[in-house]
């Protein structure tokens, strides 16, 4: 498949360095992010999960000091912190570890921000969390771009995050239970907002194919970005593995699962795959792909400097 480059803004680890796990290292960081640079993947964040905050901001300081030190910020513009200001309830806390959920105080915003030098680019909130509008709007005045999911907002808690600046959804279609409302729902809340940008993963296991076609006919290509949520299994054969905290098996199919909490555990692709069995489903041109694989994405990271 041609590749333009492709843009990712949601990485949390590849062949087998986790960017949450504690352990990371300057080192482990340089040597994943240089071999995923050889994927295909031109430009990506790397994404730390909910977790402590002491924890999130050392691996957010291990990272930029990295990328500075070697010259990636062309490559590697910052951070995209995926919790910890989400839903704690089952389904939607996915295989984040709902200890570590807390509230989007200024307070803990803050140490985030301090810990990655001005360099958090997207951070994921749930627009169902205590005072979500007032964080979104912090963020937003700090210049970083603000995602919402791992939740079970109601399109009117959705829709007070866009009017607070919110531009994004994480993962449309999934870091939610597995059994949701027929109407009232974060997935048809999500996609109704018209002012938020819909991120989905395209791995051919988050999301059936028919699935991505409505999303993407819904929010128009100019409102889609491709991400990979690729986790540090990514590279790496089948078998059960432990990843993110999770029990984690992988299939020969790529399917990265844990039967234990039954939800996906991130994936195990690259944004290069994702964008193959996007293009398999044969509905987009060239040039649609290149919007929602680089051009949207590289869009959005420059609206993180105004």
């Amino acid at each position: 498949m041609f590749n333009p480059g492709w843009v990712d803004l949601q990485v949390n680890g590849h062949n087998g360095v986790d960017y949450s796990e504690a352990g990371l290292t300057a080192d482990k960081f340089l040597k994943s992010a240089e071999e995923l640079l050889n994927t295909g993947t031109e430009v990506f964040l790397p994404t730390i999960i909910t977790g402590s905050l002491e924890k999130n901001a050392l691996h957010a300081s291990i990272i930029m000091d990295t990328v500075e030190k070697h010259g990636l910020t062309k490559n590697i513009p910052g951070i995209h912190f995926e919790g910890p200001f989400i839903s704690p309830t089952p389904g939607a806390v996915g295989a984040h570890d709902p200890a570590y959920v807390c509230a989007p105080t200024i307070e803990n915003i803050d140490r985030l921000l301090d810990a990655a030098c001005g360099k958090i680019k997207i951070i994921t909130l749930g627009a169902d969390a205590e005072n979500a509008p007032e964080a979104v709007a912090y963020l937003r005045k700090n210049h970083v771009a603000v995602s919402v999911g791992h939740h079970m907002a109601t399109y009117e808690q959705v829709r007070a995050a866009a009017d607070a600046g919110a531009q994004l959804l994480t993962h449309l279609g999934n870091g939610c239970p597995n059994l949701i409302g027929r109407h009232h729902n974060p997935v048809f809340s999500g996609l109704a907002e018209e002012r938020l940008t819909a991120m989905i993963i395209t791995d051919g296991h988050h999301l059936p194919g028919e699935l991505v076609k409505i999303i993407i006919r819904a929010k128009g290509v100019d409102k889609t970005i491709v991400t990979s949520d690729a986790s540090s299994l990514t590279g790496f054969p089948p078998g059960e593995y432990s990843t993110l905290g999770n029990r984690a098996v992988l299939y020969p199919d790529g399917k990265l699962y844990n039967p234990d909490k039954q939800c996906l555990v991130g994936s195990a692709s690259t944004v290069s795959q994702c964008m193959e069995f996007l293009a398999s489903l044969d509905f987009l041109t060239r040039d649609e792909l290149i919007r929602v694989g680089r051009t949207n994405a590289l869009e959005l990271l420059r609206t993180t400097g105004e």
